[in-house]
């Protein structure tokens, strides 16, 4: 497959070679650095790779790179290396679809959050598991039904968006790799709103009295995709403020946000550095998060086969191997 093949989503001819793009050691985990997250440290940087998908590039270069220990992992800056894309442009399709291109089996996603509660204080530490959407419908959030996937429709589970089997071992790992000086917090609901600006105060309000935990703008519909493309997928959030409900304190200020990053981002590199290599171990071949994945949206697509269009099935192949021919 080459990186500078034309991308015209709408052509009938579009021919993607579907086998994996990386010939080299197994890329089982990918990671989607957020706000501030741009590269990985204390690792050996193998290449760069940017795969031309059915729904073009990626939000960056996807960097490949080898832990001490031998595990090869993939990364990408969701929001560009210069921090060029908002949280309602971001290539989420194209982004999902070029690490599972790559191989990779888990998506670990970093993402910087308000807290819509007291005891959730800046630089701490959420691993979600619930989400809330209040997204507006401006970004896709579908490989399904639209553009190139006209005439094909699937209905992907989404009860638990988060991967129930690697989200509490992601928690304990998390814990372990920041220790006593650093709080996290587990279990907890996160609202996906759409941006680029904050909440009002009375919309804070009605977040907190629907249960939502921390808010943010990016996790939608990144999680709805690896869904879709079966993959598992973890969120670590890293807390910057309070959001607007707060009338103690002035409403939501980018410059208090921007003064949490150094500490989080730091922070992230520690997580990162503990638990990569459990991570590869856990979406092997045999392991119950992989083997429970694979396969899952076989009996979500709703249309026959035979009344999908050949530019459909070549799209959704770059995703998902096994889809009929």
């Amino acid at each position: 497959m080459s990186a500078s093949a034309p991308y015209a989503p709408n052509a009938p001819n579009l021919d993607f070679d579907h086998a994996p793009s990386w010939t080299g050691p197994p890329i089982h985990v990918g990671v989607i650095g957020g706000s501030g997250l741009y590269k990985l440290e204390g690792l050996d940087v193998i290449t760069e790779v940017n795969p031309m998908t059915p729904w073009g590039h990626a939000s960056s270069p996807i960097t490949v790179a080898k832990t001490p220990a031998g595990t090869h992992v993939a990364f990408l800056a969701r929001h560009g290396l210069t921090h060029s894309l908002s949280p309602s442009s971001v290539p989420s399709l194209a982004n999902i679809a070029a690490l599972k291109h790559l191989g990779v089996r888990c998506i670990l996603a970093f993402s910087a959050v308000g807290s819509l509660r007291e005891e959730i204080a800046p630089k701490d530490f959420v691993v979600p598991s619930q989400i809330i959407d209040r997204t507006k419908g401006i970004r896709r959030a579908t490989f399904f039904g639209e553009g190139n996937q006209n005439g094909v429709v699937a209905h992907a589970t989404f009860g638990d968006p988060f991967d129930e089997i690697l989200r509490p071992v992601v928690e304990k790992l998390t814990r372990q790799a920041l220790g006593p000086d650093v709080k996290v917090h587990g279990r907890k609901t996160l609202v996906c709103m759409e941006g680029p600006s904050f909440s009002t105060r009375a919309e804070s309000i009605m977040y907190r009295a629907w249960g939502g935990d921390v808010i943010n703008m990016s996790t939608l519909p990144e999680a709805k995709l690896a869904r879709e493309a079966e993959l598992s997928y973890v969120l670590i959030a890293t807390s910057t403020d309070y959001d607007a409900w707060r009338e103690t304190s002035a409403a939501v200020d980018v410059s208090e946000v921007i003064k949490s990053f150094q500490a989080n981002v730091a922070n992230s590199q520690k997580v990162l550095k503990t638990i990569l290599d459990p991570l590869h171990d856990l979406v092997g071949d045999d392991a119950e998060a992989f083997k429970k994945a694979q396969g899952s949206m076989k009996f979500s697509v709703m249309t026959k086969p035979e009344n999908v269009p050949t530019i459909a099935k070549d799209s959704l192949r770059f995703i998902l191997p096994w889809y009929p021919q």
